[in-house]
């Protein structure tokens, strides 16, 4: 039957008659699938136009504001205070600011403090956070409000041994025994046990006759209880792939960290202890060659040692007791060592000389050493005293993080807490140190490692002539080396125990690198961990956000080799000076450990007798605020005297230099090599450099530079960019007004300046991209200022609008790409969003209100343009700002200079817009990369421009200014252009303009005129529709404009935008809104439909007009589900995902939780219910799939296949010809005829896609006013109607419950991504998707492998790991996922079910009801029948009484089908362990009975049906449980009693005769439970119902229905093929009763050839039945079609039996009935088939190949086996099967049963002795028998099937001696054959038979000797007849015929049997007859030689003679024997028929 048909709901209106189809068409025009999709609406706009939308803002003016009173008036207008203005304090991370103090700051600095304090502005849009952007519904948000769901109960999750509920405790435990005493006939015993039992709880009303309308009101009002709120809550989340509209709120700017590492000095221990040591840390990188961190200086000496320095000591600051320090490293990577450095109090002699005692001497000799340490410690005191605040290198070692990283707690396990707690890490690094080597920087992870305490040993002694950083590296680098130098090093042995580990998120007591506190700082005393400055490798892009001026200054080497004098022993004193006088020092110098916080000088430490020293000495100094040109650096070198000698100076001055701090206002940094001076400086040196040669100076070294220094500046106040540098001095200077100003060499006069800045501006893009990113704010705030105000230079506004964007454009450029791999998934830069959203404000309008206040009007000089307001208001407020503003360095001079200032000032966003429209090309092109920027940048500019000017008040229409609006109009419309033109060129930035722009749309929709914005929408919807008609791949177009339509719909007063509240526009008075409680026949009497109803459910252009957001939704829709849309998966996926997340959105949505709210929202998606039914036959087929339901016969009503209008619906082009119209355009082919590809065009949607718009439309069913819906289902044409039906029933399957094994087997929605995989990828090769799109879409994946669309190459993961979630999941996840699952299904099936109650209200009045109500009661059906859970069956029972109640001729006059089906579901749920299904069951088929009773006073056909129902079910269902099954019958037999309205009548009597006939078909069902396991017993129990319901034709046939089910399940083909057979013949019988066809079977007896055994079906006559009696033979396989059927399933069977000569019989009956209904296409395929069985008939001829069956008998004894005992049956087993195996399995199974040692196989085949048996045993005797024919069978018998086919008798032989054995002397060796008959012949419709008759034949000695050598004989004559030849065989058998050792071979026999003539006459017979034998054996043997002799090879020549020679000696032998002549012949006998087996000569034995 055609896939066409499939869903033919709308059947049987073939009566509809031409008048009526003509009314149909014409109303049906409007809105039909049939007239085509793109030409609908009732303003007829083509849905590819987007049609004009209302004028949003005079809707809202002309509609009263109180119109809608409560909550819908939220929905009509956006609220007041939708957009609020926040100031967000910036975060400070310490406890003072630390910015400077001083007063008097130059321009820049102040900017700069001014940026890092000010608060962050945020315009706030208040619900924003509602919209699916910022909330998105993801699967963790759906399991929140997933929680507290009720579990549903389903029958399938109840497994059979658990009792469910309390109410069925009561049941009596049920015992496999306990109904195998009761034969099926004791029908009293069974009437007892249904008496006895107890009745499930009755309905309580179910008997009172209650009006329809309140059973109605009744069911709805307890439908509608308990119901979840939101359906899609149930349902998974969204897509995340297709979240196009997903935003986030950025973070806001932070000060930048890498990852951060605790290092803390517990420890430093040496051998001796005589002298203070003070260390440093810091990282160093090995690759980079850098120093990656400051210094951090400890001290961990003990107090008696520092005491030694107590004379150089002032009191230490706390600061400077730090002994931890967190470190930041951005770049982390296997070359980052942590060098820590020792340093010494200075001291006479080199290095190594101090070194020595600490090398030398050992802690354990202290002792011995007593003098030596004395002495050694006397020495240090002198020196400390004497030369305390000079330091000296000792010692360093380097630890190497990465093995600390990777192995941490390896080193030091046992005193790590932390190590044993967190032993995954270890697992999870131990791989890394084999990768390292290719792994680049990801490879180590300082962020998360176990903590690790180390002891470090060896320390080297620092060499004095290597001490530079490059030698450091050097060393650091052979460190890693194994055969490192430094191992072969004597080292210093001292113990520095240090603590490393992950820095915690917020650590107490922690200072910043300007030892400010950081939060949380508990108490100020304690002491401090600070964070060490890192240094990183490579660049760091962030912005500053906080003040930092720190400058550090590194001496690296001096040479005074050529210096005159005592210069040996260097320090170097670093100042910082403010002026030339000594006291003008600055104490700016950080100090190092144990000393003040700050200082104003600082040495080197001293290499002793050097000239020419290197120093590795830092220097950090805190740069004052403002730097002036007298800054400066000065340097004094001294020569210190260690030994103390009378009358030298501890130091001497030998040289001075110095480094002026500002040069043209820049700082200075960068490398430096100075000369030295000899004498003191001269006065006023300081503004010179050193490089300039003063007049009688003296220098060393005729003033070349001797001294190496570097300085570094880390400062957010100094770019240290000449480009920024300029840029910003330019823009200072400006607002000061100081001119003339000197910029480096030049001097700037007002007139130069305006030329300088433009130059200034087109060279930002030049500045090197860390400075930019660090000062993108200020840049950025600089460039805004001039473009809203520009500056006035001599009293002229300069324009420097133009430059300034272009500029910006370039900045936001570089930005974007330095920081390529930060963007998110919009291709936004996180930074610049953070700038937009928080530090970008207007300038000058500082919102400095209270936080409560509003902003009064802040500056209004800002808000230029106002319309109507006198410019002298402005001028006065401004002027009062200015004058009282003390930052105006110069005071206006003139009121004109003022008035000019506030004409210039702009807006930014009015700017903005201008620039970019007249942008030029190349500008305008770095524009568009960024536009997301600008756009947002307009927007927040528009928002303050509102907020702070008190703007919200205005009408939306008067907000911005004409031009401004036209500029905007441009912007869009050119962007728009873009994006088309792009998106072949370019997908990915086509992709990211597209999404800007629909964001830049939908933000206006919050400030400005929406009437406005949806005009832009509209056009820009033109450009692309104008495109895509000539676009090579329209589906890029359409992707892009579907991520455009549903960011738009994303805004979040996306339902307010949509008008919901004002009546579509048709109806000339607006209606009031329609309530559920108005009448209904009003709307269904009248005929004409209401044209706003319809319009209301139609993408209709009133509906597009006013819902203009969702009518462009849902029109992408529509046109995505056209069937020859393009691109189509892909499309589908999209536009349903983004219904789907709209409506999930509105689900969670708070603002529409009420009902009434709900309903409005519904009704912006109400046309989606028209789509889903018009894509109905693309959707996916839910009800086609596998499993146990076949779908419902009923639906595939019409089986013809397009010939005519079987179906009923009429096909559109032939109505329209009958209407009168002209044939509909394009119009699709109806769904119930045609071939299947017409109703199937176009693209089929993926399952994942149809299941989710299926929820859509559930959802819009479920929230849509009730009475709305049904007014519009009363306007519906038939068909319509029919396939609306139809999408109500692929809901059901779409949402089955799967039950809980399910989730077990897949993970929960494994086919969706498997399905949408492959249009993916389609999509993906084909190059449609952008690049970025797949970028981001993997980025966003959270699977373990990405999500697999992704990974086309992975061939191995793409098909099992296919959830987008982890893979396997716990037991409590799928337990929820059953949980969600099951009430999903529930609450589907219960929204379907309201849906239908509607429907039938709707047509209760109507013509064509009948034809409807079929359809809806084959709903109800089939929801009755799919899984499902309690609660939905007590719902779907009452509504299907309900209908049965109103409708019953529905059931009892029409169609059989519906009635059979009814009665299998409700005797299932009957059976059902769940007591309240049986409840509902049990009333429903108790009224079924009474309603058909009260019809035609019998309920025969209920009878039959549930008698056919109930044999069926115990056929098929293996879980069926006859227990509970019974006590529903009890239940109906209760009703019965109690029913009081019909106690007069025989009802009562019949019911109870029903239920007594039900319960003794469950008691045969018990013994076939109890038989489950052996197919045998089962087939026979099978059978024996079947046989008994040989009156019962209907009852008959489903059991040999059910009976060829199980053989097929066994595997037994050719027996299930009988049953067919017999099926077919029964049937054939009726039919012949019926109507006398020539061409139809002549009953059973045309079956004959088939198999004999058909005549059986012959007992159908007329006495038993007459044909029209009620209930009788009405199934649906008593039709011609049936029979043909069964047939065609006969064949079947045979083919796959290989009984291949049988089709052929089969299909000799079927051709005739198919050659009378001219069925050519079958007659084709019959033939064809026909042709296939002969061709295998003829290759395998032999019949080797075709095994049919072995056969053995079967014997059982022993009253253990009940009814089998001594019953004797032959078995047919598979072929081959030996007799091992069928003994080893007989001998399992009854073992299993009766238990071990019971059961016996008698071993041989002899008569079994039953007085010889135990009692107490069970006795198997098997035999393998033969078929056996007699000779004139064998005439018949020809092939090998005729030989396999049709068998009834059996041969076995059994060999025996007289004595007992088995075997004998050939004298004594007798033999008995047994002859077996059957009740049937095989094959049969079961595996056994029965043996009915047995015949044995006993063979005296001679006899056996006489058939053994006709065998041999027979065997000879074969080989030598053989054709071909085969020369081996005959070798053999003439070997084994004349070979001279044959053991009771011929020729004993011959002397046995023939030596001596028998004294006994009787015997001669036998002589004679073996005389003639073996003269026949002679000869043969000659025969075999000779041709033998023909086929040898010379090789065998000697092989011959030898055979030939044992011949001659055999005759020879036999010679006398065979010559002797018996003394007479016995006549022969004259008995009656003579058997050919058992001859008379044979004696019979007794049996």
């Amino acid at each position: 039957m055609a896939a066409a048909e499939r869903r033919a709901f709308a059947h049987k209106i073939n009566r509809t008659v031409a008048a009526e189809v003509r009314k149909q068409v014409s109303r049906e025009r409007s809105g039909s699938p049939h007239s085509s999709r793109r030409s609908s609406g009732s303003l007829g706009v083509p849905l590819t136009e987007v049609i004009e939308p209302l004028d949003f803002e005079d809707v809202l003016l002309s509609r009263p504001p109180d119109a809608e009173p409560g909550p819908l008036r939220d929905l009509a207008e956006f609220p007041a205070d939708d957009l609020e203005l926040l100031l967000q304090p910036r975060e400070c991370r310490t406890t003072e600011p630390g910015t400077p103090e001083d007063g008097k700051l130059d321009a820049q600095v102040r900017a700069a403090v001014e940026m890092y304090t000010e608060d962050w502005i945020i315009a706030h849009r208040r619900y924003q956070h509602l919209s699916a952007a910022f909330s998105p519904i993801t699967t963790e948000t759906q399991r929140e409000r997933q929680k507290g769901l009720t579990r549903q109960v389903f029958e399938q999750d109840t497994s059979g041994d658990e009792r469910s509920g309390p109410e069925d405790s009561d049941d009596p435990r049920h015992s496999s025994g306990s109904l195998d005493d009761t034969p099926r006939s004791s029908g009293a015993s069974g009437i007892f046990d249904l008496r006895n039992l107890a009745a499930d709880s009755l309905l309580p009303s179910l008997l009172e006759r209650t009006a329809p309308e309140d059973v109605d009101r009744r069911n709805e009002a307890l439908r509608r209880q308990h119901r979840p709120r939101a359906l899609l809550a149930l349902y998974p989340a969204p897509d995340e792939d297709e979240a196009v509209e997903r935003c986030s709120r950025p973070e806001p700017p932070r000060e930048h960290f890498g990852q951060r590492i605790l290092v803390k000095c517990l420890s430093l221990k040496f051998e001796i202890e005589i002298e203070p040591i003070f260390g440093i840390l810091a990282l160093y990188d090995v690759r980079e060659k850098k120093k990656i961190s400051e210094n951090f200086y400890f001290d961990l000496n003990s107090d008696s040692v520092k005491g030694l320095l107590r004379a150089h000591g002032t009191h230490p600051a706390i600061s400077t007791l730090a002994r931890s320090a967190i470190f930041s490293v951005t770049y982390p990577s296997p070359d980052i060592f942590l060098v820590i450095k020792l340093e010494k109090v200075l001291q006479q002699g080199d290095i190594s000389e101090c070194c020595e005692p600490y090398m030398v001497m050992k802690e354990v000799d202290a002792a011995k050493n007593k003098e030596k340490l004395e002495k050694l410690r006397l020495a240090a005191e002198q020196f400390c005293t004497r030369l305390g605040r000079y330091r000296m290198p000792f010692a360093w070692t380097a630890v190497h993080l990465a093995n600390i990283v990777s192995s941490a707690g390896q080193t030091d396990r046992d005193s790590d807490s932390e190590g044993e707690r967190r032993p995954a890490w270890t697992d999870r690094r131990r791989r890394g140190p084999q990768d390292r080597t290719s792994g680049g920087d990801d490879t180590c992870s300082f962020s998360s490692f176990r903590p690790a305490t180390l002891t470090v040993t060896n320390f080297f002694k620092q060499a004095a002539e290597r001490l530079s950083d490059e030698d450091l590296f050097k060393f650091l680098a052979d460190m890693r080396r194994p055969s490192s130098l430094l191992r072969r090093l004597r080292p210093v042995t001292a113990q520095l125990k240090i603590d490393i580990s992950p820095a915690p998120e917020n650590p107490h007591f922690c200072l910043s690198p300007e030892l400010l506190h950081v939060k949380p700082y508990p108490d100020p005393r304690g002491r401090p961990t600070k964070e060490i400055l890192e240094f990183p490798a490579r660049e760091v892009y962030a912005p500053h956000t906080s003040y930092r001026n720190l400058l550090y200054v590194y001496p690296h080497c001096l040479n005074f080799s050529s210096r005159q004098g005592s210069v040996r022993n260097l320090a170097v004193r670093v100042q910082y000076m403010a002026g030339e006088d000594p006291s003008q020092a600055l104490p700016v110098i950080f100090g190092k450990s144990s000393c003040s916080e700050f200082t104003r000088e600082a040495f080197t430490p001293v290499v002793y007798h050097n000239k020419s020293p290197e120093f590795y000495e830092e220097f950090k100094l805190r740069l004052p605020a403002c730097v002036t040109e007298n800054h400066h650096l000065l340097f004094t070198f001294y020569h210190v005297s260690c030994q103390p000698r009378p009358g030298t100076a501890l130091e001497t001055p030998v040289g001075f230099t110095w480094i002026p701090l500002l040069q043209h206002g820049r700082l200075r940094t960068g490398p430096f090599c100075l000369p030295v001076s000899v004498d003191q400086l001269p006065p006023s040196y300081s503004v010179l450099t050193p490089d300039v040669a003063l007049p009688g100076m003296r220098w060393v070294d005729g003033h070349k530079g001797v001294f190496s220094v570097e300085l570094t500046a880390v400062s957010s106040v100094h770019p240290q960019d000449p480009h920024l540098d300029k840029f910003f001095t330019l823009v200072h200077v400006l607002e000061e007004g100081a001119f003339p100003f000197r910029l480096k060499d030049t001097v700037l006069s007002e007139g130069t300046v305006e030329q300088e800045l433009r130059a200034s501006l087109a060279a930002l893009r030049l500045a090197s991209p860390q400075p930019l990113v660090a000062f993108s704010h200020h840049v950025l705030d600089k460039l805004v200022h001039l473009v809203v105000r520009p500056p006035i230079i001599g009293g002229q506004i300069v324009n420097l609008g133009r430059g300034a964007f272009e500029a910006m454009a370039h900045v936001v450029s570089l930005v974007h790409r330095s920081l390529e791999a930060a963007q998110d998934a919009r291709g936004h830069c996180p930074l610049l969003a953070a700038y937009v959203h928080y530090a970008f404000r207007l300038p000058g309008t500082e919102p400095n209100f209270p936080s409560g206040a509003p902003p009064v009007a802040v500056q209004a000089a800002t808000l230029a343009r106002g319309p109507g307001r006198p410019a002298s208001l402005y001028l006065a407020r401004s002027k009062s700002i200015s004058s009282s503003n003390p930052d105006l360095a110069v005071a206006p001079g003139s009121v004109d200079d003022e008035v000019s200032r506030i004409l210039a000032s702009k807006l930014l966003h009015e700017e903005l817009a201008l620039q970019w429209v007249v942008s030029g090309s190349a500008v305008r092109e770095t524009v568009l990369q960024h536009a997301w920027f600008f756009f947002q940048l307009m927007v927040k500019s528009m928002a303050l421009h509102l907020l702070l000017g008190q703007r919200l008040d205005t009408p939306r229409k008067l907000r911005f200014p004409g031009r401004f609006l036209d500029d905007i109009a441009a912007l869009v419309g050119s962007v728009g252009l873009e994006v088309i033109t792009r998106v072949y060129k370019d997908a990915e930035l086509a992709e990211r303009l597209n999404a800007s722009l629909a964001f830049f749309l939908s933000d206006l929709l919050s400030l400005a005129d929406r009437g406005f914005v949806f005009s832009l929408v509209r056009a820009h919807y033109k450009q692309v529709a104008t495109r895509l008609q000539s676009a090579p791949n329209p589906a890029l177009l359409l992707t892009l404009r579907m991520d455009f339509t549903r960011i738009l719909c994303s805004h979040e007063h996306y339902v307010t935008l949509n008008l919901p509240c004002c009546p579509l526009s048709p109806p000339a008075s607006p209606s009031p809104s329609v309530s559920s409680t108005t009448s209904q026949s009003s709307t269904f009497s009248s005929q004409a439909p209401d044209p706003k109803v319809t319009s209301m459910f139609e993408l209709s252009g009133p509906f597009r007009q006013q819902h203009f957001l969702a009518g462009l939704l849902l029109t992408e829709l529509a046109l995505a589900l056209e069937p020859e849309a393009e691109g189509a998966s892909l499309l589908h996926k999209k536009a349903i995902s983004a219904v789907h997340s709209l409506l999930c959105g509105h689900d969670a949505d708070p603002r529409y939780t009420e009902a009434a709210v709900k309903a409005r929202v519904a009704e912006l998606y109400l046309p989606l219910l028209s789509l889903a039914r018009d894509t109905l036959p693309r959707l996916h087929d839910f009800a086609e799939g596998p499993g146990q339901r076949s779908r419902l016969a009923s639906m595939l009503d019409s089986d013809t296949e397009g010939e005519g209008d079987v179906g009923g619906t009429i096909n559109p082009s032939v109505a329209m010809a009958i209407a009168g119209g002209p044939l509909a355009p394009g119009s699709r082919a109806s769904i119930s005829q045609g071939p299947v590809a017409a109703s199937r065009s176009g693209c089929p949607l993926s399952a994942e896609s149809s299941r989710t718009l299926l929820v859509c439309v559930l959802w819009v069913l479920k929230n849509a006013e009730p009475a709305l819906l049904q007014r519009w289902a009363a306007d519906l044409a038939l068909p319509q109607l029919g396939r609306l039906l139809d999408l109500l029933y692929l809901c059901l399957a779409a949402f089955e419950y799967k039950g809980k094994k399910a989730f077990e087997r897949i993970n929960s929605l494994t086919f969706k991504k498997s399905l949408d995989m492959k249009a993916r990828l389609e999509e993906a090769i084909l190059g449609t998707i952008g690049a970025r799109q797949e970028m981001v879409r993997r980025s966003r994946e959270r699977s373990p492998f990405g999500n697999q669309e992704n990974v086309r190459w992975r061939k191995s993961i793409t098909h099992w790991r296919q959830t987008s979630d982890r893979v396997d999941k716990t037991k409590d996840e799928m337990e929820h996922e059953a949980l969600v699952d099951g009430n999903l299904a529930t609450e589907a099936s219960l929204v379907v079910l309201d849906t239908l109650e509607i429907i039938v209200q709707t047509v209760m009045l109507s013509e064509a009801r009948e034809s409807v109500l079929g359809a809806v009661l084959k709903v109800v059906l089939y929801s009755l029948g799919s899984a499902q859970s309690a609660l939905f069956l007590q719902h779907g029972l009452a509504t299907q009484r309900a209908l049965v109640s109103k409708f019953p001729e529905l059931l009892f006059e029409e169609d059989t089908e519906l009635c059979a089906d009814l009665c299998l579901r409700l005797l299932r749920h009957c059976g059902s362990r769940i007591s309240t299904i049986r409840t509902h069951a049990s009333a429903s088929l108790y009224l079924l009975m009474r309603q058909n009773f009260e019809i035609g006073n019998n309920f025969a056909r209920v009878k039959m049906q549930v008698t056919m129902s109930l044999s069926s079910l115990v056929g098929t269902t293996q879980s069926f449980s006859e227990e509970h099954l019974r006590r529903s019958l009890k239940t109906i037999l209760t009703y019965a009693e109690e029913d009081v309205g019909l106690r007069d009548s025989t009802f009562a009597e019949q019911v109870q005769d029903l239920m007594f006939n039900l319960h003794m078909i469950l008691t045969d069902t018990v013994k076939m439970k109890e038989h489950q396991e052996d197919p045998e017993m089962l087939i026979d129990l099978m059978y024996r119902i079947a046989r008994g319901y040989q009156g019962s034709p209907d009852l008959r046939l489903t059991w040999l229905q059910n009976m060829a089910g199980k053989h097929a399940e066994l595997g037994n083909h050719a027996e299930a093929a009988q049953c067919m057979v017999h099926a077919a013949a029964l049937v054939a019988e009726y039919l012949a009763l019926l109507e006398d066809s020539r061409y139809l079977p002549v009953g059973c007896v045309s079956f004959q050839n088939i198999s004999s055994n058909v005549l059986e079906e012959s007992a159908i006559s007329d006495d038993i039945l007459s044909p029209d009696e009620e209930g009788f033979c009405s199934g649906k396989h008593f039709t011609e079609l049936g029979l043909v059927g069964l047939l065609e399933q006969a064949a079947a069977y045979f083919t796959m039996g290989g009984l291949y000569e049988a089709v052929n019989e089969v299909y000799k009956t079927l051709i005739p009935i198919l050659e009378a209904h001219r069925d050519y296409k079958k007659l084709a395929a019959v033939h064809g088939k026909l042709q296939e069985a002969f061709t295998k008939i003829m290759h395998q001829s032999s019949g080797w190949e075709r095994v049919f069956g072995t056969y053995f008998r079967v014997g059982f004894y022993g009253a253990r086996f009940g009814d089998l005992d001594e019953q004797e049956f032959v078995y047919k087993e598979p072929s081959i099967t030996k007799l091992a195996e069928i003994s080893h399995r007989l001998e399992e199974f009854y073992t299993e049963r009766f238990g071990e040692d019971v059961v016996e196989i008698v071993k041989d085949s002899n008569p079994v002795d039953k007085t010889k048996l135990d009692p107490q045993k069970a006795y198997i005797q098997i035999t393998y028998v033969e078929p056996h024919f007699d000779t004139y069978e064998l005439k018949d018998r020809v092939t090998y099937f005729d030989r396999n086919y049709g068998l009834r008798t059996f041969l076995f032989c059994t060999p025996f001696t007289p004595d007992g054995r088995a075997h004998g002397d050939l004298p004594e060796q007798h033999k008995r054959k047994t002859l077996l008959s059957t009740d049937h012949a095989f094959p049969y419709i079961k595996t056994r038979i029965r043996v009915c008759h047995r015949e044995e034949t006993v063979l005296t000695p001679v006899e056996v000797a006489i058939e053994d050598m006709q065998k041999k004989t027979r065997e000879l004559a074969f080989a030598t007849e053989q054709d071909p030849p085969d020369a081996k065989m005959l070798q053999m058998v003439l070997q084994g015929s004349v070979g001279p050792t044959v053991n009771q071979g011929p020729l004993e026999v011959a002397q046995v049997f023939l030596a001596e003539i028998p004294e006994d006459p009787k015997l001669f017979r036998h002589h004679n007859k073996l005389r003639l034998c073996f003269k026949d054996f002679c000869k043969k043997c000659e025969d075999a030689l000779r041709k033998n002799k023909a086929l040898i090879g010379p090789d065998q020549k000697e092989y011959h003679r030898e055979l030939e020679r044992n011949y001659c000696r055999l005759r020879e032998a036999l010679q006398p024997l065979l010559t002797q002549r018996l003394p007479q012949l016995l006549a022969p006998p004259t008995a009656g028929l003579r058997n050919s087996l058992n001859r008379a000569s044979f004696r019979k034995a007794d049996l």
